[in-house]
């Protein structure tokens, strides 16, 4: 583990700052991480936490899993601006995200609702699938402090903090994915830019799950 923090820690500090993204076919992608505690000390969780808020944001992205870097510390970071247009931000209840990091997070769904958009992944790169996930969820983390910040969220944000702590259990999203609505980002921005997948669907031969919010 040490080994794999400091290989990231170098590769970031002799660039940009910023670490290489790894990619499907990795195992680290593929192998649940393992709980933080106190693998690595307060400074090089500092830096190692600078890292991959400085590779999120270059990449561009709304949230990286340690393993992303190649690190199986269940450790992720998420932050997202929502710059999208009013009528898909209504839709897919997406709001302004600030900055933040999930140490040894979990989630469980809140009651029965779901939703279903396409999804990306930074480590899946040039594809979008859509994905149904709870619309609530309980999520329960600490901070980088090791503060508990256990609370539910809904949305936009359930679905990012959803998606990276997949990735702590070894999950990509395409595993949870209507694998007939895979699109390149290219044909998911000419073809089908709506705010959800309804039009999709019957074109691309896929099922919208019954229920779900579209």
């Amino acid at each position: 583990m040490r080994a794999q923090v400091e290989a990231a820690l170098a590769a970031a500090e002799a660039g940009d700052g910023t670490a290489p993204i790894v990619e499907a076919g990795d195992p680290v992608l593929r192998t649940p991480a393992v709980e933080f505690d106190g693998q690595v000390d307060d400074d090089d969780l500092a830096r190692l936490i600078a890292a991959m808020r400085a590779t999120m944001r270059a990449a561009p992205g709304v949230g990286l899993a340690a393993p992303q870097v190649g690190i199986g510390l269940r450790l992720a970071v998420l932050e997202d601006a929502a710059q999208v247009r009013d009528d898909v931000a209504r839709a897919r209840e997406r709001t302004p995200t600030a900055f933040e990091v999930l140490i040894n997070p979990r989630y469980e769904a809140v009651g029965h609702e779901t939703a279903a958009f396409y999804e990306g992944c930074l480590s899946v790169p040039g594809y979008q699938a859509v994905v149904e996930r709870p619309r609530r969820l309980m999520l329960r983390a600490q901070d980088a402090t090791g503060r508990a910040t256990d609370r539910e969220v809904h949305g936009w944000a359930a679905r990012i903090a959803a998606h990276e702590t997949d990735h702590l259990d070894g999950v990509l999203c395409l595993d949870r994915a209507q694998l007939r609505s895979l699109a390149t980002h290219e044909h998911v921005a000419r073809l089908w830019p709506q705010p959800t997948a309804q039009r999709a669907a019957q074109p691309l031969g896929f099922d919208l799950p019954p229920g779900a919010s579209l």
